[in-house]
């Protein structure tokens, strides 16, 4: 074996070591500028529906607590906002919406504390006993619905059936930035409301 020879095989291990560890990077490389190659991971779309443009919180919205004293929106200000609608008698509807975006909230772990939770009841029936046995965390407030409607659902053909099974997110700077479709499925609103959270620097 000349000396040329052996000098390369004991190289080997060398170019091998080089090849696994630039690997990584070239594939990084062709995922990021040739995505016609496939190397990237599929994105998971968004279950919610984006609402474009964005609308702030209404200044024609007037909201009461349930003892009548005014309640003004504008003060949550600063975190995100899981918004539900309904009846106070709270139908099956209702209940789910309530459900979903408590366990939705619960979910977050260390960052519950950046949301807060509204239901807001679109009639002067009393507010059912589920809303308040089981659904401790959520605050109760009463809104007229025509005004709620105009903010919250402006081209639905129907706005009063919109509006009790509607739920919305709210950011951190009082935009009204999302809507949920019917039949909500916990785990993509839960899964949206992560990757909002992540991704957000405000709130």
């Amino acid at each position: 074996m000349t000396t040329t020879t052996a000098r390369h095989r004991s190289m080997m291990p060398v170019y091998a070591i080089l090849l696994i560890s630039i690997a990584p990077v070239v594939f990084a490389l062709l995922a990021y500028y040739a995505p016609s190659l496939g190397l990237r991971p599929p994105s998971k779309p968004h279950y919610g529906q984006l609402i474009e443009p964005q609308r702030e919180i209404s200044k024609q919205l007037s909201l009461h607590e349930l003892d009548g004293k005014p309640y003004d929106l504008n003060q949550l200000k600063g975190q995100w906002i899981l918004l539900s609608t309904g009846p106070g008698a709270c139908p099956e509807t209702c209940v789910r919406g309530l459900f979903v975006l408590r366990n939705s909230h619960a979910s977050q772990g260390k960052e519950v504390d950046r949301i807060n939770r509204i239901l807001l009841v679109t009639d002067d029936a009393p507010v059912a006993p589920v809303v308040a046995e089981a659904y401790v965390g959520t605050h109760v407030l009463r809104a007229d619905p025509a005004q709620l409607a105009a903010w919250l659902v402006p081209d639905a053909a129907d706005p009063t059936a919109a509006l009790s099974t509607g739920m919305w997110i709210i950011d951190p700077l009082g935009h009204l930035m999302m809507m949920f479709p019917d039949g909500q499925d916990p785990e993509g609103v839960r899964d949206d409301i992560r990757v909002l959270l992540k991704n957000s620097r405000i709130g």
